[in-house]
Order: C-alpha cells, then sequence, then structure tokens
C-alpha cells in the first residue's frame, strides 16, 4: 500500500496487462473526518489527472474532497457507500475503499510514501 499526504492510499493490482489502482482515506483521515454521512463518487468512465477533484466525502464536521493521486480512468466504484457511508470510519483501509481506476502511469507511484514512512509523516505533522 502507499500513501499520499493527502491521507489517500493506493493499492496496485495487476489485471492482466493493466495496472488498477484501489484508492481510499487512511483510518488517520476518517478519524479526522469524524462520522460520514454521505459521499459522492465519480462515474465508472471518468478520467481524471493526479491531483483532480474525484469524489466528496461529507461528515459531521465538513465535506472533504477526494482527490485521484494517480492518472487514469475509473473502472469502478463501491457500491456499498450508497447504503452504507459509516463504511469510512468503520473499516477505512479495507472495506472502505472509494473508487478503481485505470492508471495511466505507474510512475507517478514512485514519489509516495510506504506505511512506515507515512507514519512517520503523520508523527511529524503532530
Amino acid at each position: 500500500m502507499k500513501y499520499t499526504e493527502d491521507h489517500e492510499w493506493i493499492q496496485l493490482a495487476k489485471d492482466g496487462d493493466s495496472d488498477i489502482a484501489t484508492i481510499g482515506v487512511s483510518a488517520h483521515a476518517a478519524e479526522q473526518l469524524g462520522d460520514v454521512v454521505y459521499v459522492e463518487l465519480p462515474e465508472v468512465g471518468a478520467e481524471f489527472d493526479k491531483g483532480d477533484d474525484a469524489a466528496v466525502v461529507e461528515s459531521v464536521k465538513a465535506a472533504s474532497e477526494i482527490y485521484a493521486p494517480l492518472g487514469g480512468g475509473i473502472t469502478a466504484v463501491n457500491e456499498a457507500w450508497e447504503d452504507a457511508p459509516e463504511t469510512v470510519n468503520a473499516a477505512p483501509e479495507t472495506d472502505g475503499w472509494f473508487f478503481k481506476m485505470k492508471i495511466t502511469d505507474s510512475g507517478e507511484l514512485d514519489g509516495m510514501m510506504d506505511a512506515d514512512a507515512y507514519k512517520t509523516f503523520l508523527d511529524s505533522d503532530d
């Protein structure tokens, strides 16, 4: 798993010849959000550049954007959000994923943090 400074996680899987990335928010981000009440996901087939706004999460505290950590096209969204937006709080780094995308440049993963580097990043942010 890789992490961004915006507290998103990326898990890469090979699907044939394509790189498919599953995207979600870290446990730290889920804690900061508070109780999630609504999630607006992108459409399957939508294309994003790295850094584009891809989804919106509304919690009892605020609304927050989820950025596309990589460029690519959306291949799937987590349908569980419609009935259970609180999944991001209960299982942010497993069942609480937001969307999957076919990435266009796996080199964009190079600057991202592994779990140890992300923990160090969080500790330095305190």
